[in-house]
C-alpha cells in the first residue's frame, strides 16, 4: 500500500467542528479482537478499549455461539476516546493501516470466517457518513492494490466474556500475540509516533 495516499481520505474529515462531548464510542471490527484491541490501548485520547461482538443478537453473543460462523456477530471493539484529543478520522486511519488489513474478507492473518470480518458499526450518523466518506476517499486513493472489502453495518455491542479483555497484555508471551498483534503495535509506534502511548 502507498503510505502517502492515506492522508488524502482523512483530508475531507479534517474541517470538522470538535465534538463538545468529553466521550465519545467507535465500534470497528478487523479479525481477531485482541489485536484491535491492544492496537487501541496504545492510542493517546483513547480511555478505554472493550473486546466483544457486533453485528447478531444478545442471546448468540458469545465465544462458542459466534465461533460456529453462523450467528452474524464479528470479533469487534468498543474504543471510548476523548474527541478533543482525538478524533473519529484519526482512528479510522489508524484502523485502516496498522490495525488490520481492509482488503481481506472474512479473514484476517490466520482466522478466516465472517466473524473475522472487516466493519464498522457507526454510533451516530455522523460517524456513518464519516466512515462512508473515508472509505470512498481511500478507496479512489488507490493505497491499496485490492479493493477495500471493509462494510458499514448496523448492530449492537455486547461485550465479551472477562478472559477475552485485556487479553495481549495480560498474555504477552503467548504465541499468537507475538506473531499477529506485536507488530501490529510496532507499527503503531513507528507510523504514528505522536499518537502512541506506550
Amino acid at each position: 500500500m502507498n503510505r502517502l495516499l492515506l492522508p488524502i481520505a482523512v483530508a475531507a474529515l479534517s474541517g470538522a467542528a470538535p465534538a463538545a462531548a468529553k466521550t465519545e464510542t467507535a465500534v470497528l471490527a478487523g479479525g481477531c479482537f485482541w489485536g484491535m484491541e491492544t492496537v487501541f490501548d496504545h492510542v493517546k485520547g483513547v480511555t478505554d478499549v472493550v473486546s466483544g461482538y457486533a453485528g447478531g443478537s444478545s442471546g448468540d453473543a458469545n465465544y462458542d455461539r459466534v465461533s460456529t460462523e453462523r450467528t452474524g456477530h464479528a470479533e469487534a471493539v468498543r474504543i471510548s476516546y476523548d474527541p478533543a484529543k482525538i478524533s473519529y478520522a484519526r482512528l479510522l486511519q489508524i484502523y485502516f493501516t496498522v490495525a488490520h488489513d481492509p482488503t481481506q474478507i472474512n479473514r484476517q492473518g490466520p482466522d478466516s470466517g465472517p466473524s473475522y470480518r472487516s466493519a464498522i458499526f457507526p454510533q451516530s450518523p455522523a460517524q456513518d457518513q464519516a466512515a462512508r466518506t473515508f472509505i470512498k476517499n481511500l478507496s479512489a486513493s488507490r493505497a491499496y492494490k485490492k479493493p477495500v472489502a471493509t462494510k458499514i453495518e448496523q448492530g449492537k455491542f455486547y461485550p465479551a466474556e472477562a478472559y477475552h479483555q485485556d487479553y495481549a497484555r495480560k498474555n504477552p508471551y503467548n504465541p499468537y500475540i507475538l506473531v499477529n498483534d506485536r507488530p501490529k503495535v510496532a507499527a503503531l509506534k513507528a507510523r504514528y509516533p505522536q499518537l502512541y502511548r506506550g
